[in-house]
């Protein structure tokens, strides 16, 4: 199992290679907060995502259903779109 920093360092990477795609900025205390959201999120689900971690198809789906709709409304994005740009950086 990851250890927590493990934990926040790869949900950090993951959300900075999404906002890239973004054509918006988003503030940095957003940025933070939203970072906090999804280490939630991924350490109440870290079983289920450990054993699937080789399954990224499997994995978009489920940060798409679980945790795409508190993002984009924390970051005032679209959804679709925030959604397109977490699976085009995290390739599933």
């Amino acid at each position: 199992m990851p250890t927590a920093r493990g934990i926040r360092r790869a949900c950090s990477k993951e959300l900075y290679r999404a906002r890239k795609r973004l054509p918006v900025h988003i503030a940095s205390d957003l940025v933070k907060q939203g970072e906090e959201l999804y280490c939630r999120k991924v350490i109440g689900h870290l079983i289920w995502i450990a054993e699937n971690r080789s399954n990224r198809k499997l994995l978009c789906d489920w940060w798409d259903e679980d945790v795409s709709e508190e993002l984009a409304t924390l970051w005032k994005v679209d959804r679709d779109a925030l959604c397109t740009a977490f699976r085009s950086a995290y390739g599933g």
